[in-house]
């Protein structure tokens, strides 16, 4: 058996979006895989419920995403980036046979889309321009036309920027496309015509945001916009909720909330109930997530989840059953992220029905069945389908079945240990796929200690880092990772306990799960590396200031001053919320909670990687601290991905996502006794890596 490599990313599939047809006896998804150096196909697919394999559906050309089928299932729209140009535009093909035809030719692409219930409609959202919205480009555009780059840039927002991207005076906006009209005069695209948008009606306008369209009835649309103090919205954490009447065109604010809502935050039904995401505002970034359903006839709320001490937050998702009497919602829960089902009237507790010790991605509830997306230790993720109470799993694809034939994964082993003030942590330790105590008596391996993001999020034995946990560990390092205090899945207390300290209390519960795998025979306690991501990055930073434990580390898309990270990110709500402050009320405290102000304490020889377009922590903090560990004389290198964000370790170019991964290994493997291997520095910039030294690879200093 292979072990895992980091260049195996490019041979692995990834499933995604399941959604199950309105008889129940099929499921369309995504399967997406890397397709060169710099870029991915996608590619929808169809599974019987009763088992046989999946079949291609769509063309592999391009990017396919939301694969959504029609109300009697005689459609399946879908997002693609197919055809000429390359933004996301909407695709319907009969599920009976035939081509796929293109609806719409619009500037801002495609999001959030979704049926009306008679099937006569689509919604969806897109970002444009006031510019583009005057002159009729978010209803049909030529596919040549490219917007001007702003030259000089000139920012009004409080938040301009997200992603990899600058807003440049985009706005989200709410539209409803009519399929009788689009079928018949869409865009006819290689014949040359043009389509002339009378197919789309634009609902909102203005200079807001408005996002999360979702049906109720037939001629009922809701969606939400950011409120504030004008003029400045995008430093609120309110929204109110709209219904939009359609036959009238009139539209009625009937509720808010607050928290950090995305592009799937309402779920409404035809009799008027709407569910949505709450989060209370008073230091939001460490609450939970709740459910609340608000009834239009009646005006009354209710919050569903609120028996449940566990949050709807980071990566999780919601929605009604078809009938619209229950809502199903998934949350971390102690190592896994799980299902649940709740009365959304809430005359019952929820009821956890499915995914205990698997990670579920994401799922999609049918009249008779729910697909999932799931990984568990021994894959990456593959689609499932389980009954409405939970009963019954079936697996319906094995989208890296002969990758993992050829493989040794290896099972992690949970455990629970003490922190130093009683807390009890829940970790898990991966050993190289050779290892056998009975067989190799003595043979010890290096400790390769990962902290994981958030930092109010949750790791699993599975997830999107189940190919950087295997093939670190097919590289004989012990690999070790734990939810510390902070950490979501074990309730509010566990995960506000890190307030105004993220760095000692997290380092107090990440250094007691060093010291209880390190009591095992077999692993080196002289050797122990650590490596992390955004916050992991941040504890990767603080901990090598404020401990002489680690061999080596490796400091990924970090925040490492507080307060040029209050400045320059979209995330600035998670400073006020997590630390109840801001700069200029305690620019002292907030200087020695960074990572940067201890920078003269490391030793500890210290790579650092970074994103060119990482918006959410940009590279400002972390030029800052490598020229610190340079003016110290610490070995230290800094790795920059050009044309990257934050999301580089989960979806970036396959061959940067390849290289980091390479790159932390081959930092490690020279401060290892149990490597032949010399220091990354005195090594050619590309030695030992699969990537090319060409101009489009990292910027490595």
């Amino acid at each position: 058996m292979n072990g895992i490599t980091a260049s195996d990313y490019t041979d692995l599939a990834h499933a995604e979006d399941p959604r199950v047809s309105p008889d129940s006896e099929r499921v369309a998804f995504v399967r997406r895989v890397p397709d060169d150096d710099e870029s991915y196909t996608a590619t929808v697919f169809v599974v019987p419920v009763g088992g046989d394999e999946p079949t291609q559906f769509t063309a592999r050309d391009g990017v396919d995403s939301q694969p959504r089928w029609h109300p009697d299932g005689s459609w399946l729209a879908f997002v693609s980036t197919r055809g000429e140009g390359d933004r996301q535009q909407l695709w319907v093909v009969p599920t009976d046979g035939g081509e796929a035809r293109q609806l719409t030719a619009v500037v801002g692409g495609i999001g959030s889309l979704e049926w009306s219930p008679d099937g006569s409609r689509l919604c969806f959202s897109q970002r444009v321009t006031a510019a583009d919205r005057e002159d009729g480009r978010d209803l049909a555009v030529d596919p040549d036309y490219e917007p001007d780059e702003p030259d000089p840039r000139v920012i009004d927002r409080p938040i301009y920027r997200a992603d990899t991207e600058y807003f440049d005076g985009r706005r989200s906006h709410v539209y409803v496309l009519d399929l009788e009209a689009a079928l018949s005069d869409g865009p006819a695209l290689e014949d040359g015509d043009e389509d002339d948008g009378e197919a789309i009606t634009r609902l909102t306008d203005g200079d807001r945001d408005y996002i999360a369209p979702t049906w109720g009835d037939d001629e009922t649309v809701y969606y939400a916009s950011k409120v504030g103090e004008e003029p400045e919205p995008d430093d609120s954490l309110r929204y109110e909720l709209f219904a939009h009447d359609l036959a009238t065109d009139d539209r009625e604010a009937f509720t808010e909330t607050s928290g950090w809502l995305g592009p799937d935050s309402l779920e409404a039904t035809a009799d008027e109930r709407v569910a949505f995401e709450y989060t209370p505002e008073e230091q939001a970034s460490m609450r939970q997530t709740e459910i609340r359903v608000h009834d239009r006839v009646d005006g009354t709320e209710t919050t569903p989840t609120a028996p449940l001490d566990r949050t709807v937050g980071h990566r999780c998702s919601f929605t009604w059953a078809p009938e619209g009497d229950d809502l199903y919602f998934t949350t971390p829960d102690e190592g896994s992220r799980v299902l649940w089902s709740v009365p959304g009237d809430a005359e019952a507790d929820p009821k956890r029905i499915y995914g205990e010790g698997a990670t579920v991605e994401d799922f999609h509830v049918g009249r008779d069945a729910v697909a999932l997306v799931q990984s568990e230790w021994d894959h990456p993720g593959d689609v499932f389908v389980t009954t409405r109470g939970g009963n019954e799993p079936h697996r319906l694809s094995r989208v890296n079945g002969d990758y993992l034939a050829e493989r040794a994964v290896r099972q992690p082993e949970e455990l629970w240990f003490e922190s130093e003030d009683g807390e009890e942590i829940q970790g898990w330790l991966l050993t190289p796929p050779e290892f056998d105590a009975d067989a190799s008596p003595g043979e010890t391996y290096p400790l390769l200690v990962e902290i994981h993001g958030g930092p109010h999020a949750h790791w699993t034995t599975a997830g999107t880092m189940w190919h950087e946990f295997q093939t670190l560990a097919a590289r004989g390092y012990a690999v070790f990772w734990c939810n510390p205090r902070g950490s979501t899945g074990y309730g509010e207390a566990h995960a506000t306990a890190i307030e105004r300290d993220w760095g000692e209390v997290t380092l107090t519960d990440v250094l007691a799960g060093v010291d209880a795998v390190c009591d095992r025979e077999y692993v080196d306690d002289d050797e122990v590396f650590v490596t992390g991501g955004s916050f992991g990055g941040f504890m990767t930073a603080w901990a090598v200031g404020n401990a002489d434990r680690f061999t080596a580390a490796v400091s990924q898309r970090g925040v490492y001053d507080l307060t040029g990270f209050y400045g320059s990110t979209d995330a600035f709500h998670l400073l006020e919320g997590d630390f109840d402050t801001t700069p200029w009320e305690e620019p002292e405290f907030l200087w020695e909670q960074s990572p940067v102000a201890h920078v003269a304490e490391v030793e500890t020889p210290t790579l650092v990687l970074h994103s060119d377009r990482d918006y959410r922590t940009p590279a400002n903090t972390a030029e800052l601290f490598y020229l610190g560990l340079k003016k110290h004389g610490v070995d230290t290198r800094l790795v920059r991905y050009p044309r990257e964000g934050h999301e580089l370790s989960r979806s970036g170019e396959p061959a940067h996502v390849v290289d980091r991964l390479e790159r932390i290994a081959r930092w490690f493997d020279g401060y290892s006794d149990h490597h032949e291997a010399p220091l990354a520095l005195d090594r050619d910039r590309d030695a030992g890596l699969s990537a090319s030294s060409d101009s489009a690879g990292p910027d490595e200093r």
